[in-house]
């Protein structure tokens, strides 16, 4: 069994990465979680900082907030420890700091860890280099009510996946309140609904001339999340020091 620390063990997906390895057999134990605020009566310590932990680790898959990140990651570092990032809105200088840790270790990032999520993202680069820019392309994403940043990473990276496909940089409009402008050619339209227990629903319009193609895609639970962050982990074990994505663990999946 390979032991594993949870970062951010007390919010909604540290609840569901616990809940998921002791109902399924991914080969590993939880033998840690950091969370300053967690208060769950957990069969392994919980500490405030990871700077604080005294228990011998092999591999960390992070969910919690940006600057827990920075924190698990310089831990990771110092001791050299393979670790899976899955927390959105990252700054540009985490990013670089997740970037310049991985020539030291193993490290996997990805905006959302669900398969379902990044086969979509290689739909809508087909999508995009089969329709061109005839098309406009909007982004609807829908989370519940405790979710913070808008619009959801998961958006995001499925608007750099369009971005990949044709080479172009889009414009990014959030939402169009009091934009008394018209539509601009090539930009990307993102809006963002919160309510209730919605795990998460993605959709992404190419509206065309008379005619529109939707991709669509809906996840039920937060152990769709887990499962994936789980494979991420097996997968992480396994590679030298380097940045991994989703897209290499789906690759290797289909290979």
């Amino acid at each position: 069994m390979k032991r594993l620390l949870i970062n951010g063990i007390g919010g909604q997906m540290g609840r569901a990465l616990v809940k998921t390895v002791r109902e399924s057999d991914h080969g590993f134990e939880i033998v840690v979680g950091v969370d300053p605020f967690c208060t769950d009566d957990l069969p392994f310590p919980i500490f405030a900082s990871a700077a604080d932990i005294d228990v011998p680790v092999d591999v960390v898959i992070d969910f919690s907030v940006p600057k827990a990140t920075e924190e698990i990651l310089a831990f990771s570092l110092e001791r050299k420890i393979p670790a899976v990032i899955c927390t959105t809105a990252l700054s540009d200088g985490l990013i670089a700091e997740i970037d310049a840790a991985s020539k030291e270790i193993p490290v996997f990032r990805s905006g959302n860890m669900s398969l379902g999520v990044n086969l979509m993202r290689v739909l809508l680069k087909q999508a995009r280099q089969t329709l061109g820019d005839a098309f406009d392309i909007e982004i609807i994403e829908t989370h519940h009510n405790r979710k913070k940043d808008a619009p959801s990473g998961t958006a995001l990276m499925l608007a750099e996946a369009i971005s990949e496909a044709d080479g172009t940089k889009h414009a990014y409009v959030f939402g169009r309140s009091e934009k008394d402008r018209r539509r601009s050619p090539g930009e990307i339209g993102f809006h963002s609904v919160r309510g209730g227990t919605i795990v998460g629903q993605h959709e992404v319009r190419f509206i065309g001339q008379d005619e529109e193609l939707s991709v669509r895609h809906e996840a039920y639970s937060k152990q769709v999340f887990a499962n994936g962050a789980l494979k991420a982990a097996q997968f992480l074990l396994t590679k030298q020091n380097g940045l991994y994505s989703m897209d290499d663990l789906v690759n290797e999946l289909l290979n």
